[in-house]
């Protein structure tokens, strides 16, 4: 797929030209499961993502065209209108969203694709509400700024599609800068930008082929495990606003008056903001090794503490240690999805081949390889 037929697609559905908006979907380097813990994350914008033809057509109807599943969905503006195909949804919650802030849009015309692998962890919904957020504020001139942006895509999310999700994806969808990951701070939204061109490592993301579906009450109730002994800590600690404000000693003294569950999760999300803190004080000395131990110590703690991977992304990590890659582990809120891999250039092509083999030896089937390329957030092309 490219732009050119994207813009056939178009005129071939409506009779006329389009302006083209696209928003990249991410990797995060580190820092899973902290955004709506109120923690630091670590993501990145890349090379992949959501290519949307758009032309305002003056009524109070969208027509919209998936390319990916080709088919057609036309709605209204109003809350009865909700869609009932859920890539519709998506469109429809960030029109929604966009009118509950008090903006006035009219109806458009559509047709988009994306080359965002779906179920792989790197975050094509986030993509898909980016572009059109980013594409309507700008058709409209409406003069919103990027983080409410964000906010949009993320209530698009919690009010339209099930998912109570942080605030990290569609933040690095529209703050994406190429060559550079960023350190976001998800209580104060404060962030900064850090150089990454790891000299002599690939980034490489293994994908399980296993589809995860984040609305799931799986992804659910691990929001609800750290809201729980959030406040229970705040109870004794008034200081304490997001469980990423507490520290071990905190969690310990509410050991007993909380679920071994919500333990485990507090425990995780605890030590993965230490993780992502130490990342960053790595990648300036440029210590890949303590970068990649690092991840090595989410993977542990996402399978292990989170519950969050699964038989097949544990068997990838497995492979990654034993062929001596730096560091590995699942990315994306899990059940499935990608491995992340910091891969030394000399080992990556005996890598890719001993995880394909094992991995389908035991599956029956071979892992999905991308290579990743740290790319800019939304714009008009």
């Amino acid at each position: 797929m490219n732009i050119n037929a994207l813009k056939n697609a178009f005129k071939d559905c409506f009779g006329q030209e389009c302006t083209v908006y696209t928003s990249p979907g991410r990797i995060n380097l580190i820092g899973e499961h902290t955004d709506y813990n109120g923690g630091f994350v670590f993501p990145g914008a890349i090379d992949k993502g959501i290519y949307a033809g758009i032309r305002l057509n003056g009524t109070d109807k969208v027509h919209a065209y998936s390319m990916d599943y080709d088919e057609q969905c036309v709605f209204g503006l109003n809350e009865e209108d909700l869609p009932e195909k859920s890539w519709a949804r998506y469109i429809f919650g960030v029109c929604r969203e966009i009118q509950k802030r008090g903006y006035s849009i009219g109806g458009f015309d559509t047709a988009f694709y994306g080359d965002v692998p779906l179920g792989a962890g790197m975050s094509s919904s986030a993509a898909l509400e980016s572009t059109f957020a980013f594409a309507l504020n700008d058709l409209f001139n409406l003069n919103i700024d990027k983080f409410e942006l964000a906010r949009i895509g993320q209530s698009t999310e919690h009010n339209y599609c099930g998912v109570k999700c942080g605030i990290m994806d569609q933040f690095a969808s529209l703050f994406g800068r190429a060559g550079h990951l960023m350190r976001l701070n998800c209580a104060t939204m404060e962030f900064e930008y850090f150089p990454f061109n790891p000299k002599g490592y690939k980034v490489v993301l293994l994908d399980t082929v296993v589809k995860h579906e984040l609305a799931s009450s799986a992804y659910n109730r691990r929001r609800e495990s750290c809201e729980n002994a959030c406040a229970r800590i705040a109870a004794k600690h008034p200081e304490v606003k997001y469980l990423s404000d507490a520290t071990m000693a905190m969690l310990n003294e509410v050991d007993v008056e909380i679920p071994a569950e919500d333990y485990m999760r507090a425990e995780y999300v605890i030590g993965e903001k230490q993780r992502v803190l130490d990342v960053c004080d790595a990648l300036e000395r440029g210590d890949y090794k303590t970068v990649g131990d690092r991840m090595y110590g989410t993977h542990y703690g996402m399978s292990k503490l989170y519950e969050v991977s699964c038989e097949e992304l544990d068997c990838l990590n497995d492979i990654a240690k034993e062929c001596g890659v730096t560091g590995s582990r699942v990315m994306g809120g899990g059940f499935g999805g990608c491995t992340i891999n910091l891969v030394k250039e000399d080992l990556y092509d005996a890598f890719i081949a001993t995880a394909k083999e094992k991995y389908n030896a035991r599956f029956g089937h071979e892992p999905k390889v991308y290579d990743v390329v740290i790319s800019d957030g939304a714009r008009k092309l």
